[in-house]
């Protein structure tokens, strides 16, 4: 494959659809929740964020903006800009954190185990680049000899990890356990009536497969009625092959529970808590973390209603199927209504992002 390239065609404002009636205030909310993030890291290690000096002024001129001034602090910090590029259509996708039963300790009922980190884990890329650079290994296993791939799904399931007190919590329905990693965050309610929050805190480092295009590919699905419920459905109704099929997709999550005030939402890249409605991951080879991003898709009506789905967003988070520089995953909230909408979102959609300074 070729590779692909990317310019940016600049617009005006008046040039983005919708772009009059949007919520401009809970867009600026959601920027600050970034924009903090960018400043904290560029004070503590310059240069260590992919943010240009115009995108970082803009950042320190959010904290100080109050919501009725919120859509003129966008059209004077930032230059709307069409993304042009020689790849694949404009896909828009959806995630979501799903709340799970779970159990602190393994019962005979809950005995599918969450993970921590292993200590032997190692980055090869930066968490902000996995997405980008997910048709490689992108985390290994560091040992005496040097650096070798980590064990697959398979493995881990298999029993790769046991013995190494690495279990945080324990979950019962393997389908989803496999969405949970997927999703990359969730909250696990327990037994008491309680719950708690986790995050991905690292993969295994294997490139991640669809198991639904497993499923097409293979004559067992039809494509036209996929999607994320159908796909669990089929999978829950199936366990003799379910098992086979989950495995196909060797990446593997580790995750860490959330304490103390960063419990109160789901984090992305970064630490980033992330917006519902506002979230957007994408591929870092493309798009700068924290950069504002106006989405186009007059066809996604099911989560805005029939005018279709034109809204600024903001890139606060990545994944290892998000690729491509119009390749956007919707953060749509926690629980069953947010899986809904997330898993019926597989739409054509089109980027417009907003440049502080100098397009790059």
């Amino acid at each position: 494959m070729s590779q692909i390239e990317r310019s940016y065609e600049p617009v005006t404002f008046a040039d983005l659809p919708g772009w009059d009636t949007d919520d401009h205030a809970a867009a600026l909310a959601a920027f600050q929740c970034s924009a903090q993030r960018l400043l904290d890291k560029a004070a503590v290690k310059p240069g260590s964020t992919t943010a240009s000096p115009g995108l970082l002024v803009a950042a320190g001129l959010a904290a100080k903006t109050d919501p009725a001034s919120a859509r003129a602090f966008f059209e004077t910090n930032f230059k709307p800009h069409r993304v042009a590029h020689n790849g694949p259509g404009g896909l828009l996708t959806g995630y979501y954190e799903p709340i799970i039963p779970g159990a602190r300790e393994r019962t005979e009922h809950y005995a599918i185990p969450l993970y921590n980190r292993p200590a032997d884990l190692v980055n090869l890329v930066a968490e902000s680049e996995r997405g980008a650079m997910a048709h490689q290994y992108t985390h290994m296993r560091k040992t005496a000899a040097g650096q070798e791939p980590y064990a697959t799904r398979a493995d881990i399931e298999n029993g790769a990890l046991a013995g190494q007190g690495l279990e945080v919590f324990w979950l019962h329905d393997p389908v989803d356990v496999f969405f949970l990693h997927v999703q990359g965050s969730g909250v696990i309610a327990l037994p008491d009536g309680s719950s708690a929050r986790v995050a991905y805190d690292g993969k295994n480092g294997h490139p991640y497969t669809s198991i639904g295009r497993y499923l097409i590919d293979e004559g067992l699905f039809p494509a036209d009625q996929m999607t994320l419920d159908a796909l669990k459905d089929w999978l829950r109704a199936n366990p003799e092959l379910a098992t086979g099929v989950l495995q196909q997709n060797k990446s593997f999550v580790f995750f860490r529970e959330l304490m103390g005030d960063e419990a109160g939402s789901p984090v992305g890249v970064e630490e980033i808590p992330l917006t519902p409605g506002r979230s957007l991951a994408v591929d870092t080879g493309f798009h700068a973390i924290g950069s504002p991003v106006y989405v186009v898709a007059p066809t996604l009506t099911h989560a805005t209603g029939a005018g279709g789905f034109h809204r600024l967003m903001v890139a606060q988070d990545v994944g290892s199927a998000i690729r491509g520089p119009e390749r956007g995953d919707l953060y749509f909230g926690t629980g069953d209504e947010a899986g809904r909408l997330a898993g019926n979102t597989k739409h054509p959609g089109t980027f417009y992002v907003l440049l502080a300074g100098t397009p790059q």
